[in-house]
């Protein structure tokens, strides 16, 4: 296990007070701080190597396409891809969900083809698709979910027909923290021979990802998720895949030729990466997945599901206290409701004790309806979080309460 205390020393914005009190940063699901080690990355990279990549002779640009490019061998390694031709970097899981839509759409689906989704999707496995159907005619079949947060695997099992051409599904649930399980998911689909489009933004802060093992055909995830800059984000795609879908974009950098008549695009990955690549992002997610592998992504889980067990147990000591999502496989997020607080109050009243929690929907209002509530107060963990920090959560949530 590694040495909190030495982590913690990595980010120095946990050092500061909010309202006079120590900040407690529980709001890691939304986004996690940085360490000094991805902020020195940038800053060397602004400061000696800064130039534009891929295509310039000289001397800088050749040195920032070395590190842009070693940096998406970064992520290969990182998440276990076959080939750096499998990794196209983006703005965001966000992005690489979009593109994914688009692409994938236009290359394989016709009017009244499926696409399978679950209910506990974030709404960005959700608009992409819808506006797919507004244009293209496809549809949108839901997985079910559970009272305690889980999967309707045997519902999953009955949703597929002639017409379903994708399965797009998260890994982790923002909300509810549930640990999907994925394996079981892809190898079903498969067994109907429909690709499987993962959603890892919540996962691979927290979990080993080897996309060869779980044999996914799409997977996505952002860097600011993850310890790195906000504003990148990886997509993984089976080259067989990638090779058949059309560009989602067009512009500088992903052209091979254009003239008036006709353009012919870049290899793969370039052929989905329009115009200048944020390299200098690039670097400073590279910077923090080595951060986190160092680290060990085993220690790091273990780490996190003894903050997620002891703050389920220590909230459940309190009066009127409604869990959100409980299901058996769970890390790194819960989401709660205390009474009739709502959790707006909850939250504004927990910032000024210096604890930074999210509140409201989290992008997921299809799974409030489910549960027939507005939204819920959310915490979320991160490498750097201590039980010390969980137990001011609950105080403060106790002294919240009383309030009421």
């Amino acid at each position: 296990m590694f040495n909190i205390n030495a982590v913690r020393a990595d980010f120095p914005i946990l050092n500061r007070e909010v309202y006079g009190r120590p900040l407690v940063y529980l709001d890691n699901g939304a986004t996690t701080q940085k360490p000094l080690c991805v902020l020195d990355a940038m800053r060397n990279e602004y400061l000696n190597v800064n130039a534009n990549v891929h295509r310039g002779v000289h001397y800088l640009s050749q040195q920032a396409t070395e590190q842009h490019e070693a940096a998406r061998e970064t992520v290969r390694r990182f998440i276990n891809a076959r080939s750096t031709s499998e990794i196209i970097f983006t703005r965001g899981t966000t992005e690489s969900m979009n593109l994914v839509a688009s692409s994938f759409t236009e290359a394989f689906m016709q009017p009244g083809d499926e696409v399978i989704l679950s209910e506990m999707e974030h709404h960005s496995n959700i608009v992409p698709w819808q506006l797919m159907a507004a244009k293209r005619g496809i549809a949108i079949r839901v997985i079910p979910v559970t009272d305690d947060g889980e999967l309707d695997m045997e519902a999953y099992r009955n949703l597929f027909t002639e017409r379903t051409r994708l399965v797009s599904v998260t890994h982790v649930s923002n909300v509810l923290g549930t640990i999907n399980p994925i394996k079981d998911i892809i190898a079903i689909a498969h067994a109907h021979d429909v690709p499987v489009m993962v959603d890892g933004a919540q996962s691979t802060p927290h979990l080993t990802i080897d996309v060869q093992q779980m044999d996914c055909d799409f997977f996505a995830f952002s860097g600011h998720k993850v310890y790195g800059p906000t504003g990148i984000g990886v997509l993984y795609g089976k080259e067989e895949w990638l090779d058949r879908m059309p560009p989602y974009q067009g512009g500088g950098e992903m052209i091979e030729h254009v003239s008036f008549e006709k353009t012919s695009f870049e290899h793969l990955p370039l052929k989905f990466e329009a115009g200048t690549p944020d390299y200098v992002a690039s670097v400073g997610l590279a910077k923090a997945l080595d951060y986190v592998d160092a680290l060990g992504m085993d220690n790091i889980c273990e780490h996190e599901k003894s903050l997620t067990r002891h703050c389920m147990e220590q909230l459940q000591t309190i009066p009127d206290m409604r869990l959100i999502g409980t299901a058996h496989e769970k890390d790194a997020v819960v989401s709660f409701l205390v009474g009739n607080i709502h959790p707006l109050d909850m939250g504004t009243l927990l910032d000024r004790l210096g604890i930074a929690v999210r509140t409201g929907h989290h992008c997921a209002q299809p799974l409030m309806d489910r549960y027939g509530i507005l939204g819920t107060v959310r915490a979320s963990f991160a490498l750097y979080n201590t039980l010390d920090e969980v137990d001011t959560l609950v105080e403060g949530v106790k002294r919240v309460s009383r309030m009421f």
